[in-house]
């Protein structure tokens, strides 16, 4: 079964506001200003407090990213750049921990989007209790229900998490950075990398796909995941696809506001959506369910 991105992946040097000079006049200014119109500036993320030097340094420009994935100078802000081969471990282990933490959201939280799941326990409750009469026995049948949950989660997405760590996460360099129409960026901050994205085009709807993104859940709530969102509408605005696209089976709220607050229209959701690693089995049937959204950002007509 197919589980990661077909190789026809692209490269692309994302043109934002710190290297928009490699633009040419008119088309340069017209681009960057649709995309700051579109999607206002973010306040720079605060770092630690720190000392207050004396005697105060002399204003320093701040950089793109230094070698080995240096940030903005004293961890004042993040700094958005491309991905270096380097940092494949750390953004495995980013892509890792964000899909691991999505095992008890399937099993628990998730739940409360299957109504029919609900009433299929309850059925099975009720007859646990009119065959044996015991209340004992019969309180037990949810925490089985409920364990039953958590192991078919964690068995269909970790089989998910290694296919994607075997295909385009094993050799990032070779499926974002080389091809055509594809590019992976990362988050730093105060010389680490705490998220990561990715985009990829579809050249046949003249879309990009924006996927792979996750924040170090140690560095959320500093408006990391919605600069790196910025930075794959950038791309495709610089770049003249007509949408930018995602799929997700999130099933945290603060996700879906997410893309709603970059601008994406939620398209529809299924219930159907089999993901890579799925069986199909009765057993998996009955204790796995999953929702996929659709989001789609109209950037322009075709």
């Amino acid at each position: 079964m197919h589980c990661g991105p077909p190789d026809m992946v692209c490269e692309t040097k994302i043109v934002a506001a710190e290297d928009h000079e490699a633009l040419p006049g008119a088309k340069k200014d017209a681009l960057l200003a649709a995309a700051g119109a579109m999607w206002p500036p973010l306040p720079a993320a605060p770092g630690p407090a720190a000392a207050p030097p004396a005697p105060p340094p002399a204003p320093v420009a701040q950089p793109r990213g230094g070698a080995g994935g240096a940030g903005p100078p004293g961890g004042r802000g993040v700094c958005i750049r491309e991905f270096r081969a380097t940092e494949q471990e750390a953004a495995r282990r980013i892509f890792y921990d964000g899909i691991m933490e999505r095992i008890p959201n399937t099993a628990f939280r998730g739940l409360r989007q299957h109504p029919r799941a609900q009433l299929l326990y309850a059925l099975l409750a009720a007859l646990c209790f009119a065959v044996s009469r015991s209340l004992l026995l019969t309180c037990l049948v949810p925490a089985a229900l409920l364990g039953l949950r958590y192991y078919y989660s964690r068995k269909v997405i970790r089989a998910y998490l290694e296919c994607a760590l075997h295909t385009d996460m094993a050799d990032i360099e070779q499926y974002y950075m080389k091809p055509p129409g594809s590019c992976f960026w990362v988050a730093v901050l105060d010389g680490n990398v705490v998220g990561i994205v990715a985009a990829r085009a579809h050249e046949e709807d003249n879309t990009v796909e924006l996927l792979r993104m996750s924040v170090d859940s140690r560095f959320r709530g500093k408006g990391i995941a919605k600069a790196l969102g910025r930075k794959v509408l950038e791309f495709a605005v610089v770049h003249n696809y007509s949408a930018v696209v995602l799929g997700t089976t999130a099933v945290k709220v603060a996700a879906h506001k997410l893309y709603e607050s970059l601008g994406f229209r939620h398209m529809g959701a299924s219930d159907h959506y089999v993901l890579p690693g799925m069986t199909l089995s009765l057993a998996e049937r009955l204790f796995f369910q999953v929702r996929y959204h659709r989001y789609r950002l109209q950037l322009r007509e075709e």
